[in-house]
């Protein structure tokens, strides 16, 4: 029998979010580090122990944006493999349709390298160098509706 690598960890490894502003734009970072360093990305990060996966999704918009959400919402989910120091981890990667007021102010923080404001039709799944964020975005750019 096989021991899943994050066995002891009680929380989960990872979470994706759409951040929307009231205009509808859609707020990118370029990643800033390994793994696919140098391509687009949707913030998000590690859920801490302790913390809800909705807490985690405003900590992680604030830590690599500075901006804080007004509407934290569940989209959907996709399995992934997820190369964390060294070992690939199986994660299930949530995807969150998260608002704010306004994008002044944004700066690039943590693992975001840059801030990309993006119109939702001009999403680019291919520019996603992660497989399961660039299969969420897939997945948008097929049903704009879900972020409407």
């Amino acid at each position: 029998m096989h021991t899943h690598p994050l066995s002891s960890f009680s929380y989960c490894p990872r979470c994706g979010q759409k951040v929307l502003d009231e205009a509808g734009r859609l707020l990118t970072v370029r990643r800033a580090r390994d793994p696919e360093k140098g391509t687009l990305d949707l913030p998000g990060g590690f859920v801490d122990p302790e913390e809800t996966v909705d807490d985690a999704v405003r900590r992680e918009l604030r830590e690599e944006t500075g901006l804080e959400a007004t509407e934290v919402r569940l989209l959907f989910s996709i399995p992934n493999v997820y190369p964390y120091s060294g070992v690939d981890v199986y994660t299930a990667d949530l995807f969150y349709l998260t608002r704010v007021k306004s994008f002044d102010g944004a700066t690039a923080m943590d693992d975001a390298g840059e801030l990309v404001i993006v119109d939702p039709a001009d999403l680019r799944p291919e520019a996603f160098g992660l497989r399961s964020i660039r299969a969420g975005i897939e997945r948008i750019v097929a049903d704009p509706k879900l972020i409407g």
